[in-house]
């Protein structure tokens, strides 16, 4: 019996999320992007103007501006106010007609799911403290919501224990991907 190696299991995974759950892949490599960031700027942009049709231009700079700035603090205090954003929508300001105005920018469609986008996307490069390249990344609307770090499970002296600690040096190496975490997946 072969070895079943790390890559076919993120093969696998991959897979699963495309086959079954419909979910749009993308191979991090290929995609031109800024490498200091973990956002999917493309796919993020495009959906906070799909998803908010009516608001203007400024508005929509404003929310992206919002998500990929935080405040200084800390980790666990960054996530608390995206996942504020998350479920009720990026608080924004505006000037139309002189006049300065506020509004919602909203992350998601929670009423008409097929309206956002999920990918799924592997070997996802992030370059912060140092260069790190997560397994899996699942993206909502361009948003990195989950991370996979994944381990052979054909391999005994590997467990979920070398994930684990996998993950957490990634918080170290690249803490702004954690920003925006909902779900943190490690396997063996």
């Amino acid at each position: 019996m072969s070895e079943y190696v790390e890559a076919n299991y993120e093969n696998a995974i991959i897979d699963l999320f495309q086959s079954n759950l419909g979910y749009d892949y993308a191979y991090g490599p290929n995609i031109e992007r800024n490498f200091n960031s973990p956002l999917y700027d493309e796919i993020l942009e495009e959906s906070l103007r799909r998803l908010n049709p009516k608001a203007p231009y400024d508005a929509i700079q404003d929310a992206l501006h919002k998500l990929r700035n935080f405040e200084n603090g800390e980790l666990v205090q960054k996530n608390a106010v995206f996942m504020d954003y998350l479920q009720n929508g990026v608080p924004v300001r505006y000037t139309e007609k002189g006049e300065e105005r506020s509004a919602l920018v909203y992350l998601v469609d929670y009423e008409n799911i097929d309206k956002n986008s999920f990918i799924i996307a592997n070997q996802w490069t992030v370059v912060e403290n140092a260069e790190k390249r997560p397994d899996v990344i699942i993206f909502l609307n361009g948003l990195p919501v989950g991370v996979f770090e994944l381990k052979s499970p054909s391999r005994e002296e590997t467990d979920a224990s070398e994930a684990y600690l996998q993950l957490r040096n990634y918080m170290y190496d690249i803490p702004s991907l954690f920003i925006y975490n909902a779900i943190l997946v490690m396997s063996d």
